[in-house]
């Protein structure tokens, strides 16, 4: 137990450390006495800049873990790159700066799904962890909001501008995702991206903190995580579709575990249920026939 415990840990601060080395992406500018507005931009010089640090961390990756930790250092380190490359949009000079923002909020997200499993419940830590690999429904919605951000922005191009609004959802963005944070780590082992089917002996009834606010904390958080990403990015299309499409989701996901809470707590879970609401819209859970 002892032996996998340290591996676990090891996973985790691999991670961090590769993270960290990915975001190095930012500092060039410093390095290279240069504006972020070079690196971000199209001119050869900052690709050439880019590249040779990528080839340089990637080799050092290769020379500080080895299988199965160089699989999670190339994750987490790829998604430390997309959050510097985030920073050096965000406080370039570029039209694209919104979409800096959201290059941070995405990235900082997926990794924190994997940092905090690894703090909380190292005995579930996996690959999957990053959710980089969630579906092929949540890859399509991603690759749908690029576009749309894309051919507005060449169509309409003062719609990807309204910093005030990119501001509404950055603030939605961070709050959904703090409170899905805290969701996990007030859970602790409890806690783990796939729902649970057998009751482990550790498995308790979560009550306390913010989920004395909703019954499920982690799905509020992410439920408008996802809707700011596309208020944050001015994408009108893709919000009405990311609230219809979350809104679905979720309320087929509560209902799913739900049943599965009232089979492993039994009353206890429907006291609960009485008292507290699940947190999101015209989503009341599964209903129980007495």
């Amino acid at each position: 137990m002892a032996a996998a415990e340290g591996r676990l840990v090891a996973e985790g601060r691999a991670s961090l450390a590769a993270f960290l080395l990915g975001a190095s992406v930012a500092a060039l500018p410093l390095l290279l006495s240069a504006p972020p507005a070079l690196l971000a931009g199209p001119g050869l010089q900052g690709r050439a800049a880019l590249a040779l640090h990528v080839a340089g961390i990637n080799a050092l990756l290769l020379l500080l873990w080895r299988p199965p930790l160089y699989q999670i250092a190339l994750r987490a380190c790829f998604l430390g790159f997309v959050f510097g490359c985030g920073l050096l949009l965000s406080f370039g000079q570029s039209s694209w700066k919104h979409f800096g923002w959201y290059m941070c909020s995405l990235s900082l997200f997926h990794y924190s799904e994997y940092l905090v499993t690894a703090i909380n419940n190292p005995r579930s830590l996996s690959l999957d962890s990053f959710l980089l690999n969630h579906s092929f429904e949540y890859n399509l919605a991603a690759l749908s909001s690029w576009i749309e951000f894309t051919v507005e922005k060449i169509i309409y191009p003062e719609m990807k501008q309204i910093t005030w609004l990119s501001a509404v959802g950055l603030l939605m963005v961070i709050f959904g995702d703090c409170l899905r944070k805290a969701a996990m780590l007030t859970a602790g082992s409890n806690f783990n991206h796939i729902v649970q089917n057998e009751k482990s002996d550790t498995h308790t009834l979560v009550t306390s903190g913010v989920y004395g606010w909703f019954r499920h904390p982690s799905y509020v958080g992410w439920f408008y995580w996802s809707i700011g990403t596309q208020v944050l990015l001015c994408n009108p299309v893709c919000v009405v579709g990311y609230t219809l499409a979350s809104w679905r989701f979720f309320r087929e996901r509560i209902e799913e575990e739900e049943f599965t809470l009232i089979h492993f707590f039994g009353e206890e879970y429907l006291e609960y249920k009485k008292k507290v609401p699940s947190g999101l819209p015209f989503i009341k859970g599964v209903k129980v026939e007495l």
